[in-house]
């Protein structure tokens, strides 16, 4: 007989529960003792951790960034609209004189039309403007119509991005207002503001803007360029700073890496057309 056989007649002769002298039983079974709880405590029921039935969401993005990546800003404040010159010519700005704690990102040109803005911009939902010149976004004029769905606002950059300082009248003048007249026909809404190529300028480009039907023109305070921002004056967003950056390869970079600028200043995006006034 082997060992374990002779254990389990022992304990029969013994008179123990007749469960553990069952046919085919491998070890006796042990009961609770008189008075003891049938159930194990509590914090002994549960021996092995439980796998979630669904893993948790995962941020949502898109190529080169998460939601994750873009900073969460209070709520702009009511715009407080500038008072304009009058004048025969249009002012021209780098920043909106205001204390209150906004700065404006600007999106210049319009040749790459990349796949990530539209998403990126919505993720964000914090307000643009885009100064595009007419020849660079005519091969895909829907593009930028997606870019408004999501808060950019469309304004004048010229037909042909060419340099204004130093033309005639009557070139400058065509450059403004034709490019004006194309995107208020294909966006439903014609340009208030304006940005001279490479932001050079002369009386006469302020004189035609303002013929153009333009309210304003701008300049910058800050570039942002390959992910990194470079500031005109110190090393810190100012109230009503006006930030540009391209439709360029580095865009998600550039587009992020102004938002962290801003948001490290206490700053908020708000739209540089509500501090234009109607």
């Amino acid at each position: 007989m082997s060992r374990r056989a002779l254990a389990t007649a022992v304990v029969c002769l013994l008179g123990l529960p007749l469960a553990a002298c069952s046919a085919g039983s491998s070890a006796p079974e042990v009961l609770p003792s008189a008075g003891a709880s049938a159930s194990p405590p509590a914090e002994h029921l549960i021996t092995t951790p439980v796998t979630p039935t669904s893993a948790p969401a995962a941020p949502t993005g898109g190529k080169g960034w998460t939601s994750a990546d873009i900073p969460v800003f209070p709520p702009a404040p009511p715009p407080l609209p500038i008072t304009l010159p009058a004048s025969g010519s249009v002012p021209y700005l780098s920043r909106i004189p205001t204390q209150q704690p906004v700065a404006f990102i600007t999106i210049d040109d319009g040749y790459l039309k990349v796949p990530e803005a539209p998403a990126l911009l919505a993720a964000a939902g914090v307000p643009v403007t885009l100064f595009l010149t007419t020849d660079a976004i005519h091969d895909d004029e829907a593009y930028f119509a997606r870019l408004q769905e999501h808060g950019a606002v469309i304004e004048a950059h010229t037909i042909t991005h060419t340099e204004l300082r130093g033309k005639s009248y009557a070139f400058q003048h065509r450059e403004i207002c034709g490019s004006a007249d194309r995107l208020g026909h294909r966006y439903q809404r014609r340009p208030v503001l304006f940005r001279p190529p490479f932001g050079t300028k002369d009386a006469t480009t302020l004189r035609a803007a303002r013929d153009c039907g333009i309210k304003a023109a701008f300049m910058w305070k800050e570039t942002v360029h390959k992910g990194k921002v470079r500031y005109q004056e110190g090393h810190r967003v100012q109230p009503g700073d006006v930030i540009l950056m391209h439709f360029r390869p580095a865009f998600v970079r550039d587009f992020l890496a102004a938002l962290r600028a801003i948001h490290k200043a206490g700053l908020t995006p708000a739209l540089l057309e509500d501090y234009i006034p109607g």
